[in-house]
């Protein structure tokens, strides 16, 4: 999705829930399941992406010197 704003989910608009449950820690992340009265169900999953980042620097006397910048997303 990256930053290009939010998603709008205007079909849920004026929907009465029934139920709401959130599955924590699953495998591929947070599940949201929202059931409304009408009969329909509506599904969420939020994950999480690792990142990595490290340096190699050279240290001394002073603020130490990035010589290499490492970043995996």
């Amino acid at each position: 999705m990256g930053s290009e704003g939010p998603t709008e989910c205007s079909t849920l608009s004026g929907k009465t829930i029934k139920t709401l449950n959130i599955f924590r820690a699953t495998s591929n992340g947070t599940e949201i399941q929202i059931d409304f009265t009408d009969g329909t169900s509506f599904n969420c999953l939020v994950s999480n992406r690792t990142e990595i980042e490290a340096n190699l620097s050279v240290c001394g006397a002073g603020e130490p010197q990035v010589l290499e910048q490492y970043l995996s997303k």
